[in-house]
């Protein structure tokens, strides 16, 4: 029963991060913010858990010690079974790896003379806590000039997966850069939990560049930007308006708001107005009762999926997210779920719009064969305002595979290292 379960919530994340397409709709649960919801962390829990990661930036051990650290409002509106439940998770990754990374190659100490990476955690114009994975390259000299990078996480993804990937592979390559949790996601403060608007994605990628910029050492007349999934269409749009932004590099790219508005393949037009309707309800549900809509499921455990589980979902996006983020990258941090009321932001949202305001050097990554490839091509053939950009695609590859499966990896990253070695040179 309880594995039961598990596939089912996986499945509603799954459905949450790639929208709404023809018998693929996603289900609604809900979850309360008041004093009348269910037992949340103890305050026991709660103290042990205010170290933050800025305390950490001088030495090894206490990195590790503030990777383990939590902002409380990450347990707002869970039941005491659930925070259970996400903190033994969390205790099996840690077990792994101090730092709670759960890409392969990942980091497990830092060793002079090789990458190291500090947890830090700084606060965004809204005044929200984010919390971040700093990586510095081998030898790494206060006193040096580095180029810098910000990589930005897929929807409802966190730092530990796919852009600490990629932010530790190009720190390996010589930059300085930083992966770090959106307002209101994965280990970042905000709440309602999962809120997702665009402005604020928009507003995290800026606030990350405003903290490499006090990094000594980081040349800040040469930061590039690359973001991942989600993140890649938010980088896009804060390309378009932040030129401390040198160089703009995306994988996979996702345009959010054209999928909440339109579904997958712009193949749920017709759901548009229902849409609407719900987050209307959901807001004025939560300003009269304070209890939360959530599209999507809640995902507190690794799930080991059967071939057949597996094939219940479409080929893909569909089925290769699902193993992704409920199996093989699981972190109980990454909720793909996101509030009914941010479709209100979400629905008007589109990436293309105005996509001639990108004047720097442009580089976009997807799959030939990936379903979400019509993303990336829409908005490399409105970005008229660059003759310096460049669509690269990966043979044979599917939308999540660009995240872990090596031979791509590797294609990717060969690719990222040429344009930002170029254009941040």
């Amino acid at each position: 029963m309880r594995k039961r379960q598990a596939v089912a919530a996986v499945t509603a994340i799954i459905l949450g991060v790639t929208g709404c397409s023809g018998n693929t709709r996603t289900a609604a649960t809900t979850a309360q913010t008041t004093a009348a919801q269910e037992t949340t962390v103890s305050e026991e829990t709660t103290a042990a858990q205010e170290t933050t990661a800025a305390e950490s930036e001088t030495d090894s051990q206490d990195s590790v010690q503030a990777g383990t650290a939590v902002n409380p409002e990450i347990y707002t509106g869970l039941t005491e079974e659930e925070v259970s439940q996400i903190e033994a998770s969390m205790e099996e990754i840690l077990a792994n790896n101090p730092f709670g990374l759960v890409y392969n190659g990942a980091i497990t100490e830092n060793v002079e003379g090789e990458v190291n990476i500090r947890p830090v955690s700084y606060q965004n114009q809204q005044g929200i806590d984010l919390a971040a994975n700093l990586y510095l390259p081998a030898g790494y000299d206060e006193n040096g000039s580095y180029a810098a990078i910000v990589v930005a996480h897929p929807n409802g993804g966190v730092k530990e997966q796919v852009s600490g990937l990629f932010a530790q592979r190009l720190a390996e390559n010589g930059y300085i850069t930083i992966a770090f949790d959106a307002a209101y996601q994965g280990a970042s403060g905000g709440v309602p939990r999962q809120t997702d608007r665009p402005a604020n994605r928009v507003e995290d990628i800026r606030a990350a560049i405003d903290y490499l910029s006090t990094v000594a050492g980081v040349d800040t007349s040469r930061i590039g930007a690359l973001g991942i999934c989600g993140g890649g269409g938010y980088t896009i749009e804060a390309s378009k308006t932040d030129k401390r932004i040198s160089a703009v590099a995306t994988i996979s790219m996702f345009n959010t708001g054209r999928v909440r508005r339109n579904g997958m393949s712009d193949g749920d037009m017709e759901g548009i107005p229902g849409r609407l309707e719900q987050a209307a309800a959901a807001r004025e549900q939560y300003v009269a009762t304070g209890e939360v809509e959530y599209i999507g499921g809640l995902n507190t455990q690794r799930v080991e999926f059967t071939q057949e589980e597996l094939e219940q979902h479409p080929a893909g996006l569909y089925r290769d997210g699902t193993e992704y983020y409920g199996s093989t990258h699981f972190h109980p941090y990454s909720q793909s779920r996101y509030t009914a009321m941010s479709l209100m932001d979400l629905m008007p949202f589109d990436v293309e719009n105005h996509a001639e305001l990108i004047d720097q050097p442009l580089l976009m990554i997807a799959g030939d064969i990936s379903d979400t490839r019509y993303m990336t091509e829409g908005v490399f053939e409105k970005a008229t305002g660059t003759d310096d950009k460049e669509l690269f695609l990966i043979e044979g590859a599917q939308h999540i595979e660009t995240y872990w499966q090596e031979d791509y990896v590797s294609q990717e990253l060969n690719k990222l290292v040429e344009f930002f070695g170029d254009k941040l040179a």
